[in-house]
């Protein structure tokens, strides 16, 4: 077996003519359609290096030379014919995988410059960072540089490229990716306008040189920021320069003068925006002229003989400003603006009218005032009188007033004598004795009970715009007397003060949409009525009074409680003669009884419902159009067999369901049949 070794080996040596120095070693190679194993025991011999052959390395070699070669340049020579046969050497620890370069992406490999020469072909793996470019931008440009096996990848993350391919490949795409990426990091250059505005000229630049901003090779990107009128560009210098000059021809003043413009406004009052419209110049002509130094200039009347309308219909301020002067007037009845300004102030005060002047959303504001409470009394006594004189005089007697307020039997004497004009309420049981002589009597057992329930909803709506205040009342004009003055003499006439205040329900609201659907309202509620029952010391009318004001924050649409009262009270009262009155049973002849209690809830809430649009005003609208309609159909229904008025029928709102009114129909009485009902219901 060693024979067999040795054998072929000398031959190899002696075909390719090798000429080993004593000194140094040198090697000069000449091979002629030898098969690829040859070369890599010939290499293997010469560099020392253990080689493992895949069996689809299969090739017959040429390589010739003329002059001796190291080692190691012999083993580089070897690499690049594995190249051009399409294999690769993978070194794997001690040993060195000779395989086709179709798995060459997989294999493990080396990193350039450290360890591997840039003019090797041996297969290497180099991470590139890229600083200016995009390293995605750069794979389809790179990789047609690239043989079919190589690896080209962009990490877009980090902005990186891995490259897996030949060293002295990489080397060569490093190269020229550092050439892009130094070409790709362009300044950029920030020109402020005087003249003219950011926004058109970039429109202007845009049409001029298409999407890109230039040739495709050469785009240049601009930008406008409008905040400080100036305009960006970044790109390739050459056109950078180009568009520069295109900048300085637009940002040339047209005209100096001033022009006029008349402008319809939609939804903003004319009147109203002209005054912050005057103050928003009057404001910047002072900022001008203190900025120079220069006093501001004068407010001036318009010149006679102008264009414009009467004092009665409008107002005119005219201002000096930088390039001319301004004048702003509003004409009422068409609820217009006149401007005349300078150029550049009037697309200013043209862009502050286009957001000023929108349609502002509304809100429909429900408050409900909802208070139950209730009420009861027990009164229970006795009262009694004894006369035994001729002369109708009492000898003795116990009267005492049974409940609050229940005055008749306190007029116990002039009841047992026959001449009171009130009646007592309550179950009364009387018994008596009313003679010229003799001894008089009476006696009168008073029971009474009384249960009272109250049940109030108060529901005020009303719908404002935002940031409007409005105010609903829905009350009576009540007079009180505040002063009076009667006459002593025949030449002072007597005289009242009355002073009339408004009792009822009053809703005072102030609605601030925040971004989203929150609503801030500021809120007043106020809800007051005529006392009925009469209250001792009083001397004049009483009112009862709820009211709320505060501010709250509610959600669209949410309802939220405002505030309320809750009250409980109890009243227990005896009157009784001393002694007497606490005897056993025969005590209740001389003892009266009361005991009230009272109980309140009073609650008040609030739903706002914003109404951003007409779809969502009308679905609103119709709500409640619709509910107060049926209220009145259900009313003009007559409920017994013969009907007062058989052809006539009640006032009802017209049906505007289609969008459409007609008119309501008349209460007198028609000798033609009522309509048809609307949506198949029975009048």
């Amino acid at each position: 077996m060693r024979y067999r070794f040795f054998v072929p080996t000398l031959i190899t040596l002696a075909t390719c003519g090798l000429a080993l120095a004593q000194s140094t070693a040198r090697i000069t190679p000449n091979f002629k359609d030898a098969d690829i194993t040859q070369i890599i025991e010939a290499v293997g011999a010469a560099t020392g290096r253990n080689f493992i052959i895949d069996p689809r390395v299969r090739a017959q070699v040429t390589m010739l030379s003329t002059t001796p070669m190291t080692p190691e340049q012999f083993y580089q020579a070897f690499l690049s014919i594995l190249s051009v046969h399409g294999f690769v050497a993978v070194p794997s620890g001690n040993l060195i995988k000779v395989l086709p370069d179709a798995n060459m992406r997989q294999l493990p490999a080396n990193d350039l410059p450290g360890r591997v020469s840039s003019t090797s072909d041996e297969v290497v793996t180099q991470v590139v960072a890229v600083k200016s470019v995009s390293a995605a931008q750069l794979v389809p440009v790179l990789r047609p540089m690239m043989p079919q096996n190589a690896q080209l990848a962009a990490v877009t993350g980090t902005n990186m490229l891995i490259i897996s391919d030949r060293a002295n490949n990489v080397s060569r795409l490093m190269r020229i990716i550092e050439r892009i990426d130094r070409s790709g990091n362009s300044d950029v250059d920030v020109i402020p306008l005087q003249s003219a505005t950011a926004g058109d000229t970039v429109r202007v630049l845009t049409a001029l040189l298409g999407a890109g901003g230039g040739d495709a090779g050469n785009a240049v990107r601009i930008v406008a920021d409008d905040r400080s009128n100036s305009i960006m560009i970044s790109g390739d210098q050459n056109q950078r320069l180009r568009v520069k000059a295109l900048i300085a021809h637009l940002d040339t003043p047209v005209d100096a003068g001033s022009e006029t413009q008349v402008r319809y406004l939609d939804y903003a009052d004319a009147e109203d925006l002209a005054a912050k419209l005057k103050g928003q110049l009057s404001s910047s002509s002072a900022a001008t002229s203190s900025a120079r130094g220069q006093p501001a200039g004068p407010v001036q009347p318009p010149q006679a003989g102008g264009n414009a309308p009467a004092a009665a219909t409008s107002t005119s301020t005219t201002l000096s400003l930088e390039g001319g002067t301004a004048t702003i007037w509003a004409d009422k009845d068409t609820n217009a603006l006149v401007i005349t300004a300078p150029q550049r102030t009037m697309r200013a005060l043209n862009s502050v009218i286009d957001k000023l002047d929108i349609r502002r959303a509304q809100v429909l504001v429900e408050a409900i005032v909802a208070e139950v409470s209730a009420g009861t009394a027990n009164d229970l006594g006795v009262n009694w009188v004894i006369d035994g004189s001729a002369a109708g005089l009492a000898a003795g007697g116990f009267v005492v007033p049974v409940g609050s307020g229940n005055a008749p039997i306190v007029d116990l004497y002039n009841l047992y004598q026959g001449t009171s004009d009130t009646v007592p309420t309550g179950t009364t049981l009387a018994v008596g004795r009313y003679e010229a002589t003799g001894v008089n009597f009476g006696l009168v057992l008073k029971a009474l009970q009384t249960d009272t329930r109250n049940n109030i909803i108060l529901t005020p709506q009303i719908v404002t715009q935002d940031n409007q205040e409005a105010k609903i009342e829905v009350a009576r004009e009540v007079p009180f007397v505040t002063g009076q003055y009667t006459g002593t003499t025949g030449t002072t006439s007597a005289f009242q003060t009355i002073q009339r205040q408004q009792v009822g329900t009053i809703l005072t609201v102030t609605p601030q949409i925040n971004k989203g659907d929150a609503v801030m309202l500021k809120i007043e509620v106020e809800s007051s009525e005529l006392e009925t029952t009469p209250v001792a010391g009083a001397a004049d009318l009483i009112t009862q009074k709820r009211a709320i004001s505060t501010t709250v924050l509610i959600r669209d649409g949410g309802t939220l409680v405002l505030g309320g009262l809750t009250s409980d009270g109890s009243n227990a009262s005896e009157n009784r003669v001393p002694l007497l009155g606490r005897i056993p049973v025969l005590g209740e002849l001389f003892r009266s009884r009361s005991k009230s209690t009272s109980k309140r809830n009073l609650m008040v809430f609030i739903k706002p419902s914003i109404l951003r649009d007409d779809a969502r005003a009308a679905l609103e609208t119709g709500a409640k159009y619709n509910f107060l309609r049926e209220q009145q159909r259900q009313m003009n229904r007559e409920t017994t067999l013969i009907p007062l008025l058989p052809l006539g029928r009640g006032a009802a709102l017209p049906d505007i369901s289609n969008g459409e009114t007609t008119t309501p129909p008349s209460t007198a009485p028609a000798p033609a049949a009522p309509a048809a009902p609307a949506s198949g219901t029975t009048p």
